[in-house]
């Protein structure tokens, strides 16, 4: 009996780091890091806040892990010519509103916090950065990346936050498919087919 209670500690520490990550991913995406406190995202996840010190060390450490998580996932899911093709479907999911996407939605919203946009800058970037910039061999990889990365998070800015028309009612696949027609003229390898 005693052989089974570190195993049945361990299956509880592994689902507490679960609820705790979706209950911040939640949090964050709603409200953005700052108005989202260690507290909401306990009490969301049911469990004392203690636990979150305890496996994430602070809010602002725990918002890193929420941004890798996603963005190592979508990265690692498709090959990088369809990366940006299943970012944009994401974030123009017309049955989530772009909640689907939550890094993405969180990054937006958290971005005015100056902690909050150094963890954007260092761990969003820094994924998107390495697969887009693999599908370009120009000299100025870098600046075209970042010129990509500008419209999505326009486009995300645009349509969720500041819930701008025609951009918000306009057809997903259309504003899919003219994103990826430009973001081509940088990044001659993205795939230009938007996913339906």
């Amino acid at each position: 009996m005693t052989s089974e209670a570190p195993e049945h500690r361990r299956r509880d520490a592994s689902a507490t780091k679960a609820a705790l990550l979706r209950a911040a991913q939640e949090l964050f995406t709603e409200r953005g890091f700052e108005r989202t406190t260690v507290r909401d995202i306990a009490d969301r996840a049911g469990v004392n806040q203690a636990l979150l010190f305890r496996y994430f060390g602070n809010k602002e450490d725990l918002f890193h892990v929420v941004l890798a998580t996603e963005s190592r996932t979508l990265v690692a899911e498709w090959p990088a010519e369809q990366v940006l093709a299943r970012t944009l479907a994401r974030m123009l999911d017309p049955d989530t509103g772009g909640v689907q996407d939550g890094a993405w939605l969180a990054a937006l919203r958290s971005s005015g916090h100056d902690g909050a946009a150094d963890v954007i800058r260092k761990q969003l970037g820094q994924d998107y950065t390495r697969v887009l910039g693999s599908l370009t061999d120009a000299e100025d990889a870098d600046l075209r990346v970042d010129l990509v990365l500008a419209w999505v998070v326009g486009l995300g800015m645009l349509r969720t936050v500041v819930r701008k028309e025609p951009l918000v009612s306009a057809d997903p696949e259309e504003v899919a498919r003219l994103m990826l027609r430009a973001a081509s003229v940088l990044l001659e390898r993205v795939d230009t087919d938007p996913v339906g």
